[in-house]
């Protein structure tokens, strides 16, 4: 009897350590969702994988970050369900590149009302938007600028001493304008801030033509060929806002056999650059995708971490020329 009590007082003290003992466990999982506007445009397919990359330098020990991206389609209904999924399986923290800035009151409804943490990207929504709630921030880039830079560059072609910008001789800058989408902000500042930097150069100017590619590449070329079909030679100069657009024009351009026009861009994606190093592609702005997708990874973090984000955040814009292009060149 008494090596029974023994031998079961020995099994309940290892019984005792063992739950005393602690646990193995494995890093935190955090979960990120990421809800892209739409997966087919090269700009934010950059902006996209790094994020991704960035996501993963994070890792650790102590926390893994689980990250799942969705394709919005350009479909705002579509894009709400998928921030719907988002919150109805307890994510995280989520990163928004919207659809339609339209949305963006609802959306944020949403996110406060869940709790999580919300970053937005390249798409702002408005100061009255923003101010609904403090765990929420905007990285992008100031748009005007990269206006301004795609005016700047065409001032610097037509102050060349060997410039033939005014084919016609007129003192007059005759020019095409391929726009992004109404619902964008970046579209509207763009255009307006191009040609204010060429008139502050002191050029006259005249629009010839202006229409919406949407961002798209065969609808730039769509749109430029229609302006080519209407104005012919009479073109001097093609604004893009984003180089997606502007790629398009210069298919158009060169099938119509007018290559002598300059087309100026805007994001310095690598097909943009691989056309300023072959001469098609007179300048572009890098819109810093890296940059940018590190801020917003960054900006993230830190509102899971309950640490203080500025409520707007702002990555430069920078000007790419035939000069400097190599530098961009990953």
């Amino acid at each position: 009897m008494k090596k029974l009590f023994a031998i079961i007082a020995v099994v309940a003290m290892v019984l005792g350590l063992t739950a005393c003992a602690p646990k193995e466990t494995g890093p935190k999982t955090i979960k990120v969702g990421i809800a892209i506007y739409k997966f087919d445009d090269t700009f934010m397919t950059n902006y996209r994988n790094e994020m991704k990359a960035y996501f993963e330098t994070k890792n650790s020990d102590t926390v893994k970050y689980e990250v799942e991206v969705t394709d919005g389609k350009n479909d705002q209904v579509a894009q709400t369900e998928q921030i719907d999924n988002f919150i109805a399986q307890d994510y995280d923290v989520l990163i928004i590149n919207l659809v339609d800035l339209t949305a963006a009151s609802t959306i944020i409804a949403k996110v406060k009302a869940a709790n999580i943490p919300t970053v937005f990207i390249n798409r702002q929504p408005s100061d009255a938007d923003m101010a609904t709630w403090d765990k929420i921030t905007y990285v992008g880039a100031k748009a005007e600028d990269s206006g301004t830079y795609q005016g700047e560059i065409i001032v610097d072609l037509w102050e060349a001493t060997d410039s033939k910008v005014d084919k016609n001789g007129d003192d007059k800058l005759q020019y095409v304008m391929l726009m992004g989408q109404a619902i964008h902000q970046d579209a509207a500042l763009r255009t307006e801030y191009s040609i204010k930097a060429v008139e502050a150069a002191g050029i006259v100017v005249d629009k010839l033509f202006e229409d919406r590619g949407e961002w798209d590449r065969v609808k730039g070329q769509e749109k430029m060929a229609t302006a080519i079909t209407q104005f012919g030679d009479a073109i001097e100069v093609v604004f893009a806002n984003n180089d997606d657009m502007a790629l398009g024009a210069i298919e158009a351009l060169v099938a119509a056999g007018m290559t002598d026009v300059p087309v100026v861009g805007v994001d310095a994606t690598a097909p943009a650059l691989d056309a300023i190093k072959n001469g098609t592609l007179k300048g572009t702005v890098l819109n810093d995708s890296d940059g940018q997708a590190h801020t917003s990874v960054d900006s993230a973090i830190k509102l899971l971490n309950g640490e203080a984000v500025d409520v707007l955040q702002w990555v430069p814009y920078v000007k790419v020329t035939p000069e400097n292009y190599e530098d961009f060149i990953k």
